[in-house]
């Protein structure tokens, strides 16, 4: 149960697999930064593991994991709540954007669109997981 999700995404099919990787994560606003000097931006999750097995001990795991895009020229939020670091968001999706651009989704039509030279992502656990007995859903529309 210890193996740490690594994952690195160089184009779009790359970066979908991160995505289903990140969906439902949580991540307070405090815990996305930008690193104007580094070109970085990196996002520390808690993220629900849908890769585990669920005939282990527990059904459902959370992990901490760090999203990281390299090569960012600048950071465009839509309607995050920067006032509020403590506010927590649900990520549901990354996806890229054209050929300079990556969408970072959020729930309640939150966004935050990254401006890149060249999609370069890494995806790493960081932590030990832990058993929640939650898992995500989403209401069928």
């Amino acid at each position: 149960m210890t193996d740490k999700l690594k994952l690195t995404a160089l184009d779009a099919d790359d970066l979908a697999v991160i995505s289903a990787a990140i969906q439902d994560s949580l991540v307070a606003v405090r815990d996305c930064a930008h690193f104007v000097d580094e070109r970085r931006f990196v996002l520390l999750l808690n993220r629900f593991r849908w890769e585990a097995d669920p005939g282990i001990e527990t059904a459902y795991w959370r992990v901490h994991s760090a999203l990281v895009f390299n090569e960012v020229n600048a950071v465009h939020h839509h309607k995050i709540p920067l006032e509020k670091p403590d506010r927590v968001l649900e990520l549901l999706a990354v996806e890229q954007d054209g050929e300079k651009s990556v969408l970072l989704r959020f729930a309640a039509g939150r966004t935050i669109r990254l401006e890149i030279d060249r999609l370069a992502c890494h995806l790493g656990d960081v932590g030990e997981p832990w058993p929640t007995p939650w898992k995500p859903a989403h209401p069928v529309e």
